[in-house]
């Protein structure tokens, strides 16, 4: 990562995001995360550290960005998203 005053390049920054998506997508089916994740931390709730507030934000915030990672690719195959990541690592 760079510093916050370092010059870098958007199709630099396309790039590592496009392959942070499509290793991310191999790793496991995304689409089941957030419910995966909501399993965990509801099983977590129940113990003693499940009543930690700060525990409980981090979680929430969690199953937040799964499910909007999984909404705004869900639409898309597999096979969809693996050109487009390519394409841009490509560029």
């Amino acid at each position: 990562m760079t510093r916050e005053n370092e010059k870098t390049s958007e199709p630099d920054v396309m790039r590592a995001m496009a392959k942070f998506l499509l290793a991310l997508w191999y790793e496991e089916d995304f689409r089941e995360q957030p419910e995966n994740l909501s399993e965990i931390f509801e099983t977590i709730l129940l113990t003693d550290m499940g009543d930690d507030q700060y525990l409980r934000i981090k979680m929430v915030s969690s199953i937040r960005i799964s499910k909007l990672l999984t909404n705004l690719l869900g639409s898309f195959s597999d096979r969809e998203i693996n050109i487009a990541c390519k394409k841009i690592m490509n560029a």
